[in-house]
Order: C-alpha cells, then sequence, then structure tokens
C-alpha cells in the first residue's frame, strides 16, 4: 500500500499488504485504509498517523478469494464478496470453479 503526495505523485510512505490485492479504500472519518487481499484471504488495515506515516494496525483474516469489497463511510462497516471454491491440483494454473450455492458476503464493522 502506496501514501502518495498528490501534489508531485511521489511515494511518501509504504506499507506490506498481503497478496492479489482486488480493492482498497480509505475512510476519511476513521483515517483507516484498507486492501483485500483475495490469494491471501485477508484484508489489510492501515491507519493514517500523519500526512506522511502510515501503519498497518490489522491483518483482517477473512476467506481465500474474498477480494470484491465495500466501504460504508457511515457505519465505518467494510463488505467482501467471497465464495467457496472446488479443490484444485497442485500446481494448477486454472481459474478455481466456485461451488455453486455458496456466494456470501461477509461483513466487518471496523472501529476507530
Amino acid at each position: 500500500m502506496l501514501m502518495i503526495d498528490s501534489t508531485n505523485g511521489k511515494v511518501v510512505y509504504s506499507v506490506p499488504v498481503g497478496e492479489g490485492v482486488d480493492s482498497t479504500w480509505f475512510d476519511p472519518q476513521t483515517k483507516l485504509a484498507f486492501t483485500s487481499n483475495g490469494e491471501s484471504g485477508t484484508v489489510t488495515v492501515a491507519r493514517e498517523e500523519s500526512p506522511s506515516l502510515v501503519k498497518v494496525v490489522q491483518t483482517l483474516k477473512t476467506r481465500k478469494g474474498a477480494r470484491t469489497m465495500a466501504l460504508d463511510p457511515s457505519t465505518h462497516s467494510i463488505y467482501l464478496a467471497a465464495t467457496d471454491y472446488e479443490p484444485q491440483a497442485p500446481g494448477s494454473k486454472e481459474r478455481p470453479k466456485a461451488v455453486a450455492g455458496t456466494f456470501r458476503v461477509l461483513v466487518y464493522q471496523m472501529t476507530k
């Protein structure tokens, strides 16, 4: 996750996140930034400590493949789409197949 100076495009600070980032959000009221990391099955939660510093405060365990994310800034909740997948052979490069009827939305209430 990169913090970028919008006046000149330079990277001010960076923190590591999980693999397979699909979505990022920032909650201006809580100063929390989120990345959904589908391959890792996590959400990285970082706090803006100052205009030049961001720190990871939590690595939230979700579900492998849960990556499409939305933020409701009025409730400070994040929502991730998730489904179960059929097992794959070791080393397979094919896209995993979803198991019918397993789609769900994961909801996490975030606090200050």
